[in-house]
């Protein structure tokens, strides 16, 4: 009943190389997705490049080593890698924050958070309530803090940011508005609510609100509208079964409402039998306790 999604770097790499192999997952090249959003990401890792006259915004790093992909994708699609000006993330774990500082240090980009994320960006994730030390990158300075439901707005393109969390105490998921000949479509970059090994929904002292998050990030999903569904990992929405090498660009590429609805019920499916998984079990473990003390007096 676990969702893999890495927070230790170890980890998520094995889980890359093995989705690699497995036919999971393939290596994406740089592409144009929709609009002025660009996959720049390395294998299962997603890392969007968003485009506009005054600088470019990046989502998402990868790890350390994913940081020249980036730089040599940017630069095969026609842009300047020194033309990044706004970083962004959709939670702080190494397989997706790991490159900022050195992006930041390489192209003199900000680094933009949402509140409850800041902290764990400039820990360099060992303030992470499951993985701690554990999940440690190198640290980034976040030079502006936003807010849940805050516009990012760069050269005319506007992001909305929505505060997601539960993956992370500050798991974000941004929605932008694309029109492509003549027609309109909702992009939804959801930060999915999947759930790591060893997260604890009873009694977790570091995380107390965990379940009301997870909740609230399922209702707030299913309230965003979504034409094209995109997230942290290909293998979330299901690129493989999306892109092809010898297809040419298309803005209906991507366009997947039944998908992302689909997912978000596999997942919420996923939490609720966790979560009773785990009251149950201590609930048998509280029994049995009471049953020995009146056995043995």
């Amino acid at each position: 009943l676990i969702e893999y999604d890495g927070g230790m770097a170890r980890f998520s790499f094995f889980l890359a190389v093995a989705l690699i192999f497995s036919g999971d997952a393939m290596a994406a090249p740089a592409h144009r997705m929709i609009g002025n959003i660009y996959f720049v990401g390395q294998d299962d890792l997603c890392s969007y490049l968003i485009t506009t006259p005054k600088g470019n915004i990046l989502i998402n790093t990868g790890f350390e080593f994913s940081v020249p992909v980036i730089k040599k994708s940017t630069q095969q699609l026609g842009f300047k890698y020194e033309d990044i000006k706004i970083l962004l993330v959709t939670h702080a774990h190494s397989d997706h924050a790991a490159g900022f500082a050195t992006v930041k240090k390489q192209t003199g980009a900000k680094m933009w958070a949402i509140e409850q994320e800041a902290p764990l960006l400039e820990s360099g994730g060992k303030t992470d309530f499951l993985f701690g030390s554990d999940g440690w990158f190198n640290p980034v300075k976040v030079d502006h803090v936003f807010h849940d439901g805050d516009k990012i707005e760069l050269g005319g393109t506007v992001i909305t940011a929505h505060w997601t969390p539960g993956h992370t105490k500050g798991s974000t998921s941004y929605s932008i508005d694309i029109t492509e000949n003549g027609k309109l479509y909702h992009v939804l970059i959801a930060n999915l609510p999947a759930i790591n090994e060893g997260v604890s929904f009873v009694h977790n002292t570091k995380y107390p609100e965990i379940v009301d998050d997870y909740m609230r990030t399922f209702a707030v999903l299913r309230s965003l509208p979504c034409d094209v569904f995109l997230s942290s990992h290909t293998t979330q929405f299901h690129f493989n079964a999306k892109f092809h090498l010898d297809t040419k660009y298309n803005p209906e590429r991507y366009v997947d409402p039944v998908g992302f609805r689909t997912e978000l019920d596999r997942l919420e499916q996923v939490f609720f039998a966790e979560v009773q998984e785990q009251r149950d079990e201590e609930q048998w473990t509280h029994d049995r306790l009471n049953f020995k003390e009146l056995k043995d007096p």
